[in-house]
């Protein structure tokens, strides 16, 4: 990389950092109803046809079955409405009383009993979550009703940023490990907090690590993280599916799925995870938040070529 794109690249990092800054400054402390009503316009003039992103787009159309030009309007509006949603509650929840913030998320009592009865056995449990609705919400009910529990971030560029995300999700009860950069792997200290009987949640629809398991996904090729499963049956951990979703502010709800079979091996147990995660999503398509290629069809060359090289 020439100098010139190198200063590029640094502006362009100082100026995400500071704009996340601002928005974490400015919607702290604003006014529920202002907060909220902004961000709902933002998403709603994102969504219209023209402005909402493309691979969104071709994304949801698998999800609904249908062609990319056919998607309807109003869902790309409804899932953009959502995505600022997240964006909107992930600035305010530093502020927010822990316990009331839980309260507006539900779970169902057989949900509950589901993610109790795993936990009480005391091999720790491992929740894998699509990008759906507030992963972090559900994380905050999940540290009022169970405690702590320990999970992996995408390290970002610049650092300062990684570390803002960071901090914000340590400031809500919850164990951070970098996904890379860390002084071990995180695979090692996620095994040792499930040996004690922790909870560990990782978001498991996307391969961020570029070394995940072949799975077919609403009826398309596509790789997913092989953490989940192989932590599961490495530790003996319950690997639970869960979804979060959203409802009319200020709830929402998350559920968690029948034990996944890890007998089977890794590839078994991964496709199995796909499965749960299609029902889910088929059933709340509009809080899928994949605005990123997802699918083999839709992957670059440059990705293609990482894929084939990776060792």
């Amino acid at each position: 990389m020439s100098d010139v794109a190198d200063l590029r690249a640094g502006i362009a990092e100082r100026l995400t950092d500071a704009g996340y800054a601002a928005g974490w400054a400015a919607l702290r402390y604003a006014p529920d109803g202002v907060a909220r009503g902004l961000f709902d316009r933002v998403g709603s003039v994102l969504g219209r046809r023209g402005g909402g992103p493309e691979q969104l787009r071709r994304n949801l159309a698998r999800v609904i079955g249908a062609r990319p030009e056919d998607v309807p309007d109003q869902l790309l509006v409804d899932a953009m409405t959502s995505y600022m949603r997240y964006w909107c509650e992930s600035f305010r929840l530093p502020s927010m009383d822990p316990a009331q913030a839980a309260a507006t998320m539900h779970m169902a009592a057989p949900d509950q009993g589901r993610l109790r009865e795993a936990h009480d056995q005391g091999k720790g449990v491992i929740c894998a979550l699509p990008h759906s609705g507030n992963w972090d919400m559900a994380g905050v009910w999940l540290v009022q009703n169970f405690g702590t529990f320990s999970t992996v971030a995408e390290r970002l560029k610049p650092e300062s940023l990684f570390q803002r995300f960071v901090d914000y999700r340590e400031s809500l009860g919850f164990e951070i490990f970098p996904l890379s950069g860390g002084e071990q792997p995180p695979f090692v200290e996620l095994a040792a907090r499930l040996r004690d009987g922790g909870i560990v949640c990782l978001l498991a629809d996307r391969d961020l690590a570029r070394h995940g398991i072949p799975v077919t996904f609403f009826g398309e090729q596509t790789r997913m993280p092989a953490g989940p499963a192989k932590l599961a049956i490495e530790t003996g951990a319950a690997l639970l599916p869960a979804h979060h979703w959203f409802d009319e502010e200020p709830d929402s709800h998350c559920s968690i799925g029948e034990r996944i079979d890890v007998s089977g091996g890794i590839e078994a147990a991964t496709q199995g995870l796909a499965a749960a995660f299609e029902r889910n999503i088929a059933a709340h398509p509009a809080d899928w938040h994949m605005l990123q290629p997802l699918w083999q069809a839709d992957w670059s060359a440059d990705r293609r070529r990482r894929l084939e090289e990776a060792p």
